[in-house]
């Protein structure tokens, strides 16, 4: 975004600024990387357009919630049936049991399903069934992991460098001091802390969490031989293993990421792209975990807004449409495509930047060269400075990369995107070094 863009923009910021805390309706939005918000006018398939009419290429995707493209025909056509049916606000729909029968089907650990709102809401309950489940108390979750907003687990998310491990880094203000006697946080991929930390409290710990793939700071996989001990520690002492898919959930395939690392959790939440960009999202498993909620069981779980059928429709929509032979071999070639493009124009621009991608999301580590394993190695190392100044001009140039760890193209971008992306990205690169 060029200064001479910016007039409506600036306009807009500061007679929202008047009424919204900072101007904007989540934290996130704003960023000192620019003097305003980022404030959109329109999107179509793989574009945005902001309200100055300067169009860009979106590498973005809402934080990957717009997997199949802004507007998706099929999604919009679910919105408008279900606007048809009168907005059946706090009603049960035959589409949400159709909806949550597809997920059974794709999901490995899926034997029943309950939608949710965000992922904070989501990764809340599953927390509570593993409490009710177990008995106990604790749970384990791993540095750099990101897991929404509620009190259980706002802990060492993204602590600066003379912070976090091995003391714990609350990450918002207003938490209850007391919530830290119930979290462990560990160095992911660590197998000995691992089975050092089950061991010695196993008698505490109701629930190991973590991202299976952890975009939220750099892409990083969890290792082999940490995903077996993990599952089998967990299994051995009464412990419900959770992988928040709410980000890496259909990145690679309709079985999610537990299909692609073939291990299989006791409970899963999903979200972002489930709803075809639309607000929902969802938490799956065990049939003798899930029905402890409400009015099986006694883990309350309800609301005026839950499964709202604009919503439900719209998820029914992608899952269809993302069950499309074709779907997957044509967005994981495309993105395929990017990434190599990528790694040849960093290459040959001499830009010090390690490209981590798994399915159709990547992350850039300007700063790095060599693959880390753990969050601490990608905080020691990564050049956030270059990051912003990537961000900048890659958003000059007319490629919407926003802020973040990740980005990833969608069904929407052609194979004219991605080289249009890459031309792009080329003068970026070339700027950069």
């Amino acid at each position: 975004m060029n200064e001479g863009s910016q007039t409506q923009a600036r306009r807009i910021f500061a007679e929202s600024s008047r009424y919204l805390v900072g101007g904007v309706t989540a934290g996130a939005r704003s960023t000192p990387l620019f003097d305003t918000p980022f404030f959109a006018e329109r999107a179509a398939g793989s574009r945005i357009t902001d309200v100055d009419g300067k169009t860009y290429l979106d590498l973005h995707t809402s934080f990957g919630a717009a997997l199949l493209g802004h507007g998706h025909p099929r999604i919009t056509a679910a919105v408008h049936e279900a606007l048809s049916r009168g907005i059946l606000c706090a009603f049960e729909v035959e589409a949400s049991g159709i909806a949550a029968r597809k997920l059974v089907e794709m999901l490995p650990c899926a034997e029943r399903v309950r939608f949710s709102g965000t992922g904070t809401e989501t990764t809340y309950q599953v927390i509570k069934l593993a409490r009710a489940f177990t008995g106990k108390d604790v749970v384990i979750k791993f540095e750099g992991h990101f897991h929404g907003f509620n009190d259980y687990l706002q802990y060492n998310y993204w602590p600066p460098r003379a912070a976090g491990l091995p003391a714990l880094h609350p990450e918002s203000a207003g938490a209850l001091a007391d919530m830290s006697r119930h979290i462990i946080v560990l160095p992911f991929n660590d197998v000995d802390a691992l089975e050092r930390t089950i061991r010695a409290r196993k008698d505490e710990i109701a629930a190991v969490i973590l991202e299976p793939v952890n975009f939220n700071s750099g892409g990083m996989r969890a290792r082999p031989d940490f995903l077996q001990a993990l599952r089998t520690l967990t299994a051995d002492h009464n412990i419900v293993l959770i992988f928040d898919e709410i980000l890496s959930g259909f990145r690679t395939g309709p079985g999610c990421m537990q299909a692609y690392l073939g291990v299989t959790p006791d409970l899963c939440t999903i979200g972002k792209a489930l709803g075809g960009g639309l607000p929902l999202s969802a938490f799956a498993g065990r049939a003798e975990i899930m029905d402890l909620l409400t009015p099986v069981g006694k883990v309350a779980h309800t609301g005026t807004y839950l499964a709202h059928p604009t919503a439900i429709f719209a998820c029914n929509a992608f899952l269809d449409e993302i069950s499309r032979p074709e779907f997957w071999p044509d967005l994981l070639t495309r993105s395929e495509r990017l990434y190599a493009g990528l790694r040849q124009i960093i290459a040959h621009r001499g830009v010090k930047c390690l490209l981590q991608a798994t399915g159709a999301r990547f992350c850039l580590l300007f700063g790095l060269e060599t693959e880390p394993e753990n969050y601490r190695m990608v905080v020691d190392a990564r050049d956030a400075e270059q990051n912003g100044r990537f961000v900048r001009l890659a958003m000059e140039n007319g490629v919407f990369a926003w802020t973040g760890y990740h980005h990833g193209i969608s069904a929407s971008h052609t194979d004219a995107d991605v080289d249009a992306i890459l031309e792009r990205l080329d003068t970026v690169m070339r700027r950069i070094a």
